[in-house]
C-alpha cells in the first residue's frame, strides 16, 4: 500500500466546491428532462406532448402580453393569504397547549380526522360559504397549510427533553425564557420542515381550486388549455407552477439559514469545535 504524502492527501470538499456540483449536477438532470421531454413530444406529436421549444414560445407570448402575470399574481395571492391564515396558526397552536397535555390529547383525535379528510372534498362546501372568488381558494389553502405546519411544530415540541425544561426551571428559568431558550430554538426546524412540505401543497391546492371554481389564475389556465385541446398552454402554465413552487422552497431554504445562522454546523461538530 502506498502512503500518501500530507501535501498529496485529497483535500476535503468544502461547501463551495459541494454547492458548485449540486449546481452543476441539477443542470444535468435539467438537461436530460429537456431532452426526454423533446423525445416525447416528437414520439407523440405536439397535439398530445407539446415541445419545449413551443411552450417557450408560448411563455413569451403570455409574458409579452401580461396575461400570465395576472393569472400568476391571482394563484399567488391565494396561495400566500391561505397559507400565512392556516400556517401561523398552525404553529402557534404546539407551543400554547405545550404545558397543557390534557388538552392536547384532547384536539389530537379532532385534528388526526381534519387532517385526513381529502381537502378537495372541501371545494363544494368552501364555494357556498365563500363563493366562487378567491376566497374559497384561500380557505381550501388554510386547511391544507394548517395540519402541515400543526403536526410537524407538534412533533418538534414532543421531542424536546423534559429533563432539560426541568433543569432550566431548577436554575430559576421562567416560563418565557425556557420558551425563548429552548423550546422554540428546538423546535424552529420542525416548524420549518412543516413549512417547507406545506407550501408547495398550498400552491398546488389554490391551482386545483382553480380549476373548478375560477376565472382567473394557473389552474383556471391548465383547465381552460386543456379544454381547447392544447397542450402547449397548459404545459406553459404548468411550467410557471413549477417555476412559483420552486422559488417558494429557495425562499424557504434563505429564510431557514438566516433563522439557524447560529447552529453548529456538522463538520464543525466533527471537528470539535464551533464555527466562527
Amino acid at each position: 500500500m502506498i502512503a500518501l504524502r500530507p501535501d498529496q492527501r485529497l483535500a476535503p470538499a468544502t461547501p463551495a466546491r459541494e454547492s458548485r456540483h449540486a449546481v452543476l449536477d441539477r443542470l444535468v438532470v435539467v438537461a436530460l428532462l429537456l431532452a426526454s421531454w423533446q423525445i416525447g413530444s416528437v414520439y407523440t406529436g405536439p397535439q398530445w406532448i407539446s415541445s419545449p421549444l413551443l411552450v417557450s414560445e408560448q411563455l413569451l407570448l403570455w409574458f409579452g402580453s401580461g396575461e400570465i402575470l395576472y393569472h400568476l399574481g391571482y394563484t399567488l395571492l391565494a396561495a400566500v393569504l391561505g397559507f400565512l391564515i392556516g400556517a401561523i396558526p398552525g404553529a402557534i397552536l404546539p407551543f400554547a397547549i405545550r404545558r397543557l397535555p390534557f388538552v392536547a390529547a384532547v384536539l389530537e383525535p379532532f385534528m388526526l380526522a381534519g387532517y385526513a379528510i381529502p381537502k378537495l372534498a372541501l371545494i363544494p362546501i368552501l364555494v357556498i360559504w365563500f363563493g366562487i372568488g378567491i376566497w374559497s381558494k384561500v380557505a381550501l389553502v388554510a386547511s391544507v397549510s394548517f395540519f402541515l405546519v400543526y403536526f410537524n411544530t407538534m412533533a418538534g415540541v414532543r421531542s424536546i427533553s423534559p429533563h432539560l425544561v426541568r433543569v432550566a426551571e431548577i436554575m430559576g428559568a421562567s416560563d418565557r425564557q425556557v420558551s425563548r431558550l429552548i423550546v422554540f430554538p428546538a423546535t424552529l426546524a420542525f416548524v420549518f420542515n412543516g413549512i417547507r412540505v406545506s407550501l408547495p401543497l398550498s400552491i398546488g391546492g389554490a391551482a386545483i381550486a382553480e380549476m373548478f371554481t375560477s376565472n382567473a389564475g394557473l389552474g383556471y389556465l391548465i383547465q381552460l388549455s386543456a379544454t381547447n385541446f392544447d397542450p402547449t398552454g397548459s404545459f406553459a402554465a404548468l411550467a410557471v407552477l413549477a417555476a412559483l413552487v420552486a422559488g417558494a422552497n429557495i425562499v424557504v431554504d434563505v429564510l431557514e439559514g438566516r433563522l439557524q445562522a447560529w447552529k453548529p454546523k456538522n463538520d464543525d461538530l466533527l471537528h470539535g469545535g464551533l464555527p466562527t
